[in-house]
């Protein structure tokens, strides 16, 4: 069978815009349905899948994925006509009754979340798909089988945690001889990433868009400061959940649609609201570092207590909160699970993928093997690279390099002057994080370049730290886990050796961790060769990598916008392929 599997809600901001007018455009955040994506499934396999985003360059788009869906049957050489079915990652349909309570929310329902609302946007983009073969997938079991069937393990524990999906926060289920069964699930109410997105917002930050900030603004702070306040609001239940207080707090619809009542709640108990544009004060930091540590407490809490409900000793996450690096480094530290798997396009962007694969399962088509690399993104020629070079004219000079091995080493030679190179290599990756085809590379032991690209390239806060991609081979010798440990996919903190951290500033977070990505030559041979050639020049098999992009703005998806960006910013270098582009001189 062939499936499309796709995520994303369009109508859902638009309602919120029509029917509360008056909010600012940082609370239209708080709403489902972004991160739009397609992905597409042959005979139980992923073979293609993107984000919406990285086509219609809109940040966490929730447009109906139709460029994602076309790309999708394009790289599999397709057409609409050929896939047996499109599966979408949520459906609210046994909660019909309930949004018909009152005119508002039966016409939220209707225009939203209603599977006749799905097929609007089917009919305007591919009229001649048939509504039968359209299906609805559970949220949270979508992110489920995105983790379980991708996870190559038979018996697994498998925790999704996002901020809600139709009705819950946080579901539970124990993957088992390929199918899944729901153990528990907690209310959207006692929901750990809405609490995580809200404090978000009232740190300055963005709901649903910047947490990982927090993420790297708390190893600054003091969690001890306000963890009173946080222990207050959250109750551990022996039963392995959570109840949050303050969420159940906003009672009625207007309450619920900017959390009015929750976020009165944090300025009176807390700390004042911090303004975007206002001053980030050691207050931030420790309230920060304050919901970092709830966090991590409650995924102990909840993974720990099933873990030993089902005597499994593996684990595999999935939802937004599964990207947290730091609640993730904790859980494997806690020696309460011997393996964890983190699928690495965990977001609601992945949903669309364990749409798909649900989907597959049901019809008996699924193979569970380990999620390679997830290079499933588009990939463009040496042609259409020409073309874009031939576009930006006299402003560049280029130098074609006739092999491989002679770009590696050119690059590499760069690295370790001290300059900063675009490297855009291959296919696209799906999920947040550049793996190395569409990354921004440097020398992690400059200690100037972290400050550096924060300035000059990324343009975005000095207080946010940058990933190290490291040859599998090396691993265990810069960071404090046991040799050809395997995290390729940059979800987990871990400790720099103590011996090491001086050696590697651009890298090492204040605390002495590092969100790290390791590179294997079966998962990414040019990316491992690239660093086989830095480790020559340098003594050591790492990049600084980040991903190709400027703030607010989409990972680059085609030359042209690997140019402009390259262009734009403080990059020195840019690889396209086999090409080494510099600025013009003249």
């Amino acid at each position: 069978m062939n499936i499309v599997g796709i995520s994303g809600l369009e109508g859902a901001v638009p309602f919120k815009r029509k029917h509360w007018p008056d909010l600012s455009e940082r609370e239209y955040r708080i709403s489902q349905g972004h991160d739009a994506a397609a992905a597409l499934i042959v005979d139980g396999s992923p073979v293609a899948a993107a984000a919406e985003e990285r086509f219609d360059r809109r940040k966490h788009s929730a447009s109906f994925p139709a460029n994602a869906i076309r790309f999708c049957l394009e790289r599999a050489g397709m057409s609409i006509r050929d896939v047996d079915e499109i599966a979408h990652s949520f459906d609210y349909a046994p909660y019909r009754k309930l949004y018909s309570l009152d005119p508002l929310s039966a016409k939220l329902y209707r225009e939203v979340y209603s599977k006749e609302a799905l097929l609007s946007g089917m009919r305007r983009e591919f009229p001649e798909f048939p509504a039968e073969r359209v299906h609805q997938v559970n949220h949270h079991l979508a992110h489920a089988a995105s983790a379980y069937y991708t996870s190559g393990w038979d018996d697994c524990l498998v925790v999704v945690a996002d901020g809600m999906g139709e009705a819950h926060g946080v579901s539970i289920y124990q993957g088992l001889e390929g199918r899944l069964e729901l153990l528990a699930s907690m209310s959207a109410l006692d929901s750990i990433g809405i609490l995580y997105s809200l404090v978000t917002l009232h740190l300055g930050f963005d709901f649903n868009s910047d947490e990982y900030k927090i993420m790297g603004l708390a190893p600054y702070g003091d969690p001890d400061r306000f963890r009173p306040f946080f222990d207050d609001i959250v109750e551990y239940l022996p039963n392995g959940t959570i109840r949050i207080r303050i969420l159940r707090c906003d009672r009625t619809r207007e309450e619920r649609e900017k959390h009015g009542v929750s976020r009165r709640y944090l300025e009176e108990h807390l700390l004042p609201s911090r303004h975007p544009d206002d001053e980030v004060t050691d207050a931030h930091r420790d309230a920060a570092a304050a919901l970092q540590a709830c966090l991590d407490r409650v995924m102990l809490h909840i993974c720990g207590h099933f873990g030993k409900f089902t005597r499994s000793r593996r684990l595999a996450m999935a939802g937004g909160v599964a990207l947290n690096c730091t609640a993730n480094g904790h859980l494997l530290k806690s020696g309460k699970f011997d393996e964890i798997y983190i699928q690495p396009a965990a977001g609601d962007d992945g949903s669309a993928l364990g749409a798909g694969l649900q989907r597959a399962a049901q019809a008996g088509e699924i193979h569970n093997r380990r999620f390679f690399t997830p290079y499933l993104g588009p990939c463009y020629s040496s042609a259409e690279i020409n073309a874009a070079l031939a576009e930006c004219g006299e402003r560049v000079e280029v130098c074609h390099h006739s092999n491989f091995e002679g770009t590696c080493t050119a690059a590499a030679r760069l690295l370790a002057q001290g300059h900063v190179i675009g490297w855009y290599r291959g296919a696209m990756e799906y999920g947040p994080r550049a793996l190395g085809h569409r990354s921004i590379l440097a020398d992690p032991g400059r200690p100037e370049m972290r400050d550096r690209i924060n300035a000059i390239v990324k343009m975005r806060e000095a207080f946010r730290p940058f990933a190290p991609a490291v040859s599998l081979e090396q691993v265990h010798c810069w960071f404090d886990v046991p040799p050809n440990t395997e995290l390729p996919y940059m979800t987990t903190i871990v400790d720099v050796r103590k011996e090491c951290a001086e050696q590697l500033p651009a890298i090492t977070h204040v605390n002495r961790t590092a969100r790290l990505q390791t590179v294997s030559c079966k998962d990414d041979v040019e990316f491992h060769t690239l660093l086989q050639a830095v480790g020559r020049e340098t003594g050591r098999e790492m990049v600084l990598n980040t991903s190709f992009n400027v703030k607010g703005q989409p990972i680059v998806n085609t030359p042209r916008q690997a140019l402009d960006t390259f262009l734009s910013t403080g990059i020195e270098f840019l690889f396209l392929g086999d090409f080494q582009v510099g600025r013009a001189t003249h």
